[in-house]
Order: C-alpha cells, then sequence, then structure tokens
C-alpha cells in the first residue's frame, strides 16, 4: 500500500486538492491517504473543508496575526518535521504555489519522499510577479518527481526547464472538478448569505471583484478603488459585490475608499459554494486570482485580471480573460465595453474554457496506480 500525504494551508489550495483527495480516498486498498492542512489560511480554508467534508488528519495552525514570510516559512517547516518522521510518506502532494506547497516540498525532499506537485508548470518568468508566488512554484517543480500540469503550455514549460517528459502528465486542472461538482451541489443549496446578497442585487448586473495579491498593496488597490467608485457612477444599476480579503492591507483600503457608495456593497469572505453560486449570477468578474482566471470561463463570465502578468497564459490567449493591471481608466473602460457592447460580450462569454473537463483528479490518481 502507498503512504500519501496531502500537505496544503489556503483555501484555493484547499478548493483545487478536495477532488484529489476524494479520488484517492476511494482507493482505500491502494492508498493509505493522510491530510495535513498548515492552517496558512484560517477561517477561510476551514469553511473549504467543511463544504467537501474532509477532516484533517494533521493540522500545524500557523497562521499568526501580521505572521512574516520568514516567521510563516520556519514554523511550516518545523511542524512538518514530525509529522513526515512519523508517517514516513511514500508520496507528498503539493499544490501550486504558496508558501506552504515550497515549504512541504523542501521538508519531503529532506526525508527522501517522492514529491508530486498539483498544478505544475505555470510560469510568469518575472520572480517578484506574483510574490512570492513565482518563486514558490519554481523552487516546488525543481524539488518534485512527478509533474501534474493543467495545461500543454505549462507541460512545456517543465519541458523547457529539463524535466523529464515522462514525468510530466497533462491533467487539466482540479479546480475544474471541483466547480463541476459545486454547481451540482448548490442547485438546492439554502444558505443565510445567499439570501442577503439576493435581497441586495434583486435583478441588477452584477460585477464580482476580488483581490488579495500582495504586489497590489498600497497603490494598486486605490487604483482599483478608484475604477469601481467611477463605474458605480456611470453604471448606477449595476451592482458591485466585493467580498473583502480579511489581510487588513486589503480590507483597510477597500473600506476607506468604498464605504457608503449605495451601489457599491462590501461583505465579508464567501464559504466556496456561495463564491460560486455569485459567479454564476454575476455578469463580469474583476480580479486578481488565479482560480478566478481558470473557473470564471466554466461558467461563461469574463474575467478583468487587475494584474500586469498572468502564470495562466491559456486564458488570455483564449480570449476568456484580458489583462487590465490596476490602471483606473482600463479598468473602467474594459468593464463599460463589456456591459455596453451586447456582441463583444456574447463573444468573450462563449469561448470554451482551456482549464479541462473535470476529470483532472482522475487522470492523477490513475497515474499513481500504474507507478511500482
Amino acid at each position: 500500500m502507498k503512504k500519501i500525504l496531502i500537505v496544503f494551508g489556503t483555501r484555493p489550495e484547499a478548493i483545487k486538492m478536495a477532488p484529489v483527495i476524494k479520488e484517492f480516498k476511494k482507493n482505500l486498498k491502494l492508498f493509505d491517504t493522510k491530510v495535513c492542512v498548515t492552517g496558512q489560511h484560517k477561517e477561510m480554508l476551514y469553511q473549504v473543508l467543511d463544504f467537501f467534508k474532509i477532516i484533517p488528519d494533521y493540522d500545524l495552525n500557523v497562521m499568526k496575526k501580521n505572521q512574516t514570510l520568514f516567521d510563516l516559512t520556519s514554523n511550516i517547516i518545523i511542524g512538518l518535521k514530525n509529522i513526515m518522521h512519523k508517517f514516513k510518506p511514500d508520496y507528498v502532494f503539493v499544490h501550486g504555489d504558496t508558501t506552504t506547497s515550497m515549504v512541504s516540498s523542501l521538508s519531503a525532499f529532506y526525508i527522501q519522499s517522492k514529491i508530486c506537485h498539483v498544478e505544475a508548470g505555470l510560469r510568469t518568468f518575472n520572480k517578484n510577479s506574483p510574490f512570492p508566488e513565482e518563486i514558490n512554484r519554481q523552487i516546488t517543480g525543481r524539488l518534485a518527481d512527478y509533474h501534474f500540469s493543467p495545461t500543454k503550455k505549462s507541460m512545456f514549460n517543465l519541458v523547457s526547464e529539463n524535466i523529464p517528459k515522462k514525468n510530466i502528465v497533462v491533467t487539466g486542472n482540479t479546480v475544474i472538478d471541483s466547480l463541476i461538482y459545486t454547481v451540482k451541489e448548490i442547485s438546492n443549496y439554502k444558505n443565510s448569505n445567499i439570501d442577503s446578497i439576493k435581497s441586495k442585487i434583486k435583478n441588477h448586473d452584477i460585477i464580482l471583484v476580488t483581490g488579495h495579491r500582495r504586489e497590489n498593496f498600497g497603490k494598486g488597490f486605490i487604483e482599483i478603488c478608484k475604477a469601481l467608485i467611477e463605474i458605480a457612477k456611470l453604471k448606477p444599476k449595476t451592482k458591485i459585490i466585493f467580498p473583502v480579503h480579511l489581510n487588513p492591507k486589503v480590507s483597510s483600503t477597500v473600506e476607506t475608499y468604498l464605504s457608503g457608495i449605495e451601489n457599491i456593497i462590501l461583505v465579508k469572505p464567501l464559504a466556496y459554494p456561495e463564491f460560486v453560486w455569485l459567479m454564476d449570477r454575476s455578469k463580469i468578474i474583476i480580479s486578481d486570482s488565479g482560480g478566478v482566471q481558470e473557473e470564471a470561463p466554466s461558467l461563461g463570465k469574463p474575467v478583468l485580471v487587475t494584474r500586469n502578468n498572468t502564470e495562466r497564459p491559456e486564458a488570455v490567449e483564449a480570449g476568456t480573460v484580458m489583462l487590465v493591471g490596476t490602471n483606473t481608466k482600463t479598468i473602467v473602460n474594459e468593464t463599460l465595453l463589456l456591459l455596453n457592447n451586447k456582441e463583444y460580450y456574447k463573444s468573450v462569454s462563449k469561448k470554451e474554457n482551456p482549464y479541462g473537463d473535470g476529470k483532472a483528479s482522475k487522470r492523477i490518481v490513475d497515474f499513481l496506480k500504474k507507478i511500482k
């Protein structure tokens, strides 16, 4: 029996690893699968675990107020030490580009476990954008033994870095697996937060906004807020819903600039099923989130990405997302174009999602079954 340890710490990782965990758990005779959460995110992480009915075997609970990357990195690696030595996993699964993923890969390397990287091969080729995620994913990629790439482009990135092609599997993105599951689940979902939002938005067009990237702290978020103020004035019947990230460097700016504007509705972070419901209800999404770039096209929603580059160029090439940076004028102009030009909106919303068919997790587990 192969011993599998799946480690993650943030809400996006939990969403994308949940279907992988469920697929492994279907194969109890082949795999002894344990789940470790670091708690890099806290409340938002546990909401996802509750929804997918995942109970961690280990919880490092490392989140501290105003924690630096130095603190986070050291706390995770110390916390993992005993778990790694006690469980002695054959394979350690990590996801994407978080500090949790990078540190977990290093910990697995220290005890010579095989490292499996889900969502491997994404690159911006700019080590400071996104920061620190770009370097996290490159370090993880260098340490990993097996690479599960969401697209052929991410596979080619790895091949160009001399990763053996036999160790790379193009699977699609597991976030689509989760999205398909969630859309089915929320068809009969009853929730007070959803009811509250319904009462505020009624039949109006919705623009959904999210933001959390470090590179946008300060001036970037101020410019985004100014754009939203202008859009709200020009489109008074359109409702702008902004689930505000818990990080004070986000929330303080957003609340200072956007509180009290009638058609801008600031809400607390939403649980994953609530957020999927709101994505599905929205007309346009403005976001710096990588996961949203992958999910929204499956729902036919155009995304304006408030970044200057993206490690998900497939979506840009497919025309499902547009890079707008944090320039106020660009954000306003692109939003108005989508709202005012029905033919243009239709052409964008009808594009095909390049990120998969909802079977990525099965492909990952099937690959592990074949390894001797």
